[in-house]
């Protein structure tokens, strides 16, 4: 069950664009150098080249052999995420508090991988859009690349993105249909007390106090209002307050995100923040404002789709390591929003390692680059078939 032999061919080149992107990340919305990277890439191949979607976004265009309508999108994410690495590879991150420990950088490389054999073969009838897409990490980059008119510009019949994963083994692929990954919403709490001397607590309204009280009560949320059939988390992730040792500070500031599958669950969760705020802000006697922020929508993978993805990837990695996986992950991708708009699937690649992503020490196996690319590819064959000669 190999690989594409062409894709083979060039994956040590994939590797060092890869690297050269690892090297050089960049966060959400300033993707300038990597999406000035792709774009060069994909018109050195002669594929058509539109940029300033959702900012730094970039899709490109082609065309296969005959005339079919039918169009494809394809979409990989660019952005880095705002931490340090901590490893010690020879290509490691140049930039102080920037970090692809995510491995958009890799998601990026499969694309272009992708593009460059289309553009050679074009053994496929129909038009294909290869979606870079900036911010995903939080910032809306889905969103604003649909607001910029993505799918009016580049309407897409079907959709499919991917992510790597160092929860299964190399050469693994996994698919699941219906819903894959939870909402989000990011919240940001701020309790407006009064400042007072340490020695004399009395004299203040304690946001310290009153934090530890608001935290304890958000936490009964999911256990107690929650159906326990119903997955759902709400995390506190920051707490923020005081500057000195005898200053009891006049304002606290909580922060987190809220995981969910269904939509009624996260309009329950929010609902019960924002009462709960306010209960506590009228017993304390202070003011305490909730910025409660729809981020992520739920990711769903359409069934006949999710078949293709299986079907294909079974053509490319050894058919008994493609599996659905057995339950949902809680967390979030922005991909939601694309597949909300129009129908797809979303797979997951595995790769040696067992750092998970968003670890300081996270590294990606750069040989999923051609398993990634040439999933894409079949994906487009598969879909877009060129018709027999008579």
């Amino acid at each position: 069950m190999p690989n594409i032999d062409r894709i083979d061919e060039f994956a040590d080149e994939l590797t060092a664009i890869r690297r050269d992107l690892h090297a050089h990340p960049e966060i959400g919305f300033e993707e300038v150098r990597t999406s000035g990277i792709v774009a060069d890439k994909l018109t050195q191949w002669g594929i058509e080249v539109h940029r300033g979607l959702g900012v730094t976004g970039v899709v490109g265009v082609l065309k296969g052999k005959g005339n079919g309508g039918k169009r494809i999108g394809l979409r990989a994410d660019m952005d880095a995420l705002p931490m340090e690495e901590n490893t010690n590879l020879t290509w490691r991150s140049t930039i102080p508090g920037r970090f692809h420990g995510c491995g958009h950088d890799g998601h990026t490389t499969m694309l272009l991988g992708t593009a460059r054999y289309l553009a050679e073969t074009r053994n496929f009838d129909g038009t294909v859009h290869f979606i870079f897409q900036p911010a995903e990490e939080g910032l809306g980059g889905a969103r604003a690349m649909i607001k910029d008119g993505l799918f009016q510009k580049f309407p897409c019949d079907e959709i499919y993105g991917l992510h790597n994963s160092t929860e299964m083994n190399h050469g693994e692929i996994a698919i699941l249909p219906g819903p894959a990954m939870a909402g989000a919403d990011f919240f940001d709490i701020t309790i407006h007390g009064y400042g007072a001397h340490a020695a004399r607590p009395d004299r203040s309204k304690d946001t310290v106090v009153i934090a530890m009280a608001l935290g304890q009560a958000l936490q009964t949320i999911v256990s107690r209002n929650v159906d326990p059939l119903q997955s759902a988390v709400l995390s506190i992730t920051q707490i923020h307050a005081g500057s000195a040792y005898n200053v009891i500070p006049g304002e606290a500031k909580l922060a987190g995100t809220v995981r969910a599958f269904s939509d009624e669950v996260r309009a329950l969760i929010r609902e019960r923040m924002r009462a709960i705020c306010a209960g506590i802000a009228g017993a304390f006697g202070v003011e305490i404002t909730a910025d409660i922020r729809d981020t992520f929508s739920v990711l769903v993978s359409q069934q006949e789709h999710s078949d293709v993805v299986a079907e294909v990837a079974r053509t490319v990695v050894d058919p008994a390591k493609v599996f659905t996986l057995p339950k949902p992950k809680m967390g979030s991708e922005d991909f939601s929003d694309m597949l909300q708009a129009t129908p797809g699937a979303y797979f997951w690649v595995g790769h040696d390692g067992t750092v998970p992503i968003h670890n300081p020490g996270y590294i990606l196996d750069d040989k999923i680059l051609p398993i990634g690319a040439s999933v894409f590819a079949r994906i487009i064959e598969t879909r877009l078939p060129v018709a027999a000669q008579g």
